[in-house]
């Protein structure tokens, strides 16, 4: 009996949490457009001019985007290498921790984890190499 318990209330558990990944977002981003919509409203109130772009941005629902600047692109290198350094060390992890039980099963699952982290490892390069070439054209 405690098993089914205990496999209703993780399935109602994972349940919740897909629904809170889902929800969530929604809910904020129509918290931040109820501030702006107050915002707007206290601006016009006082005659303060409202930008054409920012009446258009809201009619479209598409939030004005901020230009790539090259701080950004070295934010983005920075968390993408550190992200693919991390699935490199969880690769090793599981290697060194399943070398004990079998060599087979180590050497596949910590290589797969391991050639994983090289995606977002060579996206952060990439952004590395943005952030190089846009830095150089900068300070000219």
């Amino acid at each position: 009996m405690m098993e089914h318990l205990t496999g209703l209330v993780a399935t109602i558990l994972f349940w919740v949490v897909v629904a809170a990944i889902i929800l969530v977002p929604i809910y904020l981003k129509y918290q931040d457009r109820q501030r702006m919509h107050e915002t707007l409203r206290i601006a016009f109130e006082k005659g303060q001019p409202v930008p054409p772009e920012l009446i258009t941005a809201m009619q479209s629902n598409i939030a004005p985007r901020r230009p790539s600047t090259p701080e950004s692109d070295l934010r983005r290198a920075v968390v993408f290498i550190a992200l693919g350094l991390g699935f490199c060390g969880l690769g090793y992890g599981l290697w060194y921790g399943l070398m004990a039980v079998n060599e087979t099963a180590a050497y596949v699952a910590g290589g797969c984890v391991a050639g994983f982290g090289a995606i977002p490892g060579l996206i952060g390069v990439a952004h590395l190499v943005l952030w190089a070439s846009r830095r150089e054209t900068t300070k000219v």
